[in-house]
């Protein structure tokens, strides 16, 4: 893997959050960009800004397989940019063709507890796979199947409890600078 200096340090030119919804990928890589002076991209709101509809509505006319195809070409496509933080919808682990692309770049798993990410989530309206009788354990049930993929194809694990997004992205900084120097 390249690595590109900003701000005097070695960085990737790549660096991809995933994990669960509501773990914090969008928030915390937006964060990681601007502290980097780099571009950050959410691969959802990509696929929404291509597409001109909400999630929800490609779920309800395209089904999870018609959303999980467009999110594979959308990811196809932006994977080839250089010098960008890009954060994934937390299942887009799920299809081995997009887990070899993940592995173009260095993965930063964003780690919670399911009570927890329920807890972020539980008042957001657009998510698609918590329309059930029972979000909270459709949550415990998503995160069951994702954690192990999670693990396989992270560079880097960084827990998102309770610390502050600047103690988290300082925190990871250090984690990426530690795993360059060991490259």
């Amino acid at each position: 893997m390249t690595k590109t200096a900003v701000n005097e340090q070695i960085y990737p030119p790549l660096i991809i959050f995933i994990g669960m919804m509501g773990a914090g990928k969008t928030t915390i890589g937006r964060a990681l960009a601007r502290e980097l002076s780099i571009e950050f991209i959410d691969l959802d709101h990509e696929i929404v800004q291509r597409c001109g509809v909400a999630i929800p509505t490609i779920f309800d006319i395209e089904g999870e397989d018609g959303f999980r195809k467009r999110e594979t070409a959308v990811l196809a496509e932006v994977i080839q940019q250089k010098n960008i933080v890009l954060a994934t919808g937390g299942g887009a682990i799920l299809a081995t063709e997009n887990q070899a692309l993940l592995k173009k770049g260095l993965v930063v798993y964003l780690k919670a507890s399911a009570d927890e990410l329920f807890c972020r989530i539980a008042k957001d309206s657009n998510r698609p796979l918590l329309k059930t009788e029972n979000p909270q354990d459709k949550v415990k049930q998503l995160l069951a199947v994702r954690s192990p993929i999670y693990e396989k194809l992270a560079d880097i694990t960084v827990e998102t409890g309770n610390q502050t997004i600047y103690a988290t992205v300082k925190k990871l900084k250090k984690a990426i600078i530690a795993l360059q120097e060991n490259t």
